[in-house]
């Protein structure tokens, strides 16, 4: 039986047959029978390559963090995670450099720009204490790599001038884009700016298929 910790564009933890590219965490999430207990446990929410220096872990070990799974970067950020500083850390060096530039008002208070990185991730991607914290925007002014729902709540991938539905094992099947209609974003607005601004947002294979 799968364990229940896929991650979805709106940040729940669902269980699937279905591999994820990107494994990451948000600090320990289940307990002994390896059941999950809470949303989270930390500001901290990262992405890590699921291969790292030959290192070898047994998944949701007792009291070690909770491994989480994503399809792709375009979930996880869309979920509320960031790059690792370790694993993936020239991507953590570009992602902080291109999110910072994006987001001038962001005042810097820490010699660790990821800490006030995660203090406006942590307030943007939570609606009260577990709910997933969305807005409207038109869809004309989204970059590809943004996740976006439709009314029945059904995710999608703004790629070009398409949508593509979100699924567990991959993207499903493209819409166009209409134009000026409002639509409800689920990534982040201070990383909708970065994207915006040219951070290079990686896609599942599924996304790029003819």
């Amino acid at each position: 039986m799968p364990l229940q910790n896929r991650v979805t564009p709106f940040g729940e933890l669902i269980a699937t047959e279905a591999r994820g590219t990107l494994m990451g965490n948000r600090g320990c999430l289940h307990d002994s029978e390896r059941r999950i207990r809470r949303a989270f446990a930390c500001k901290r929410w990262i992405t890590c390559v699921v291969e790292f220096r030959g290192r070898h872990r047994h998944v949701m070990a007792p009291g070690r963090y909770t491994e989480l799974f994503f399809l792709d970067e375009a979930t996880a950020l869309a979920a509320g995670h960031r790059p690792c500083s370790e694993c993936q850390h020239e991507r953590y060096r570009l992602f902080c450099e291109i999110w910072a530039s994006a987001n001038p008002q962001v005042v810097f208070s820490s010699r660790r720009r990821a800490d006030d990185i995660d203090r406006v991730l942590h307030a943007e991607r939570l609606e009260g204490k577990r709910g997933k914290r969305t807005y409207l925007e038109r869809i004309s002014g989204l970059p590809s790599g943004v996740m976006i729902s439709d009314d029945a709540g059904v995710p999608y991938l703004v790629l070009d001038t398409r949508l593509l539905e979100w699924r567990p094992d991959g993207y499903g099947r493209s819409i166009p884009q209409s134009g000026e209609r409002l639509v409800r974003v689920l990534t982040p607005p201070s990383v909708v700016k970065a994207i915006s601004n040219g951070y290079p947002v990686t896609v599942h294979v599924s996304a790029r298929r003819e």
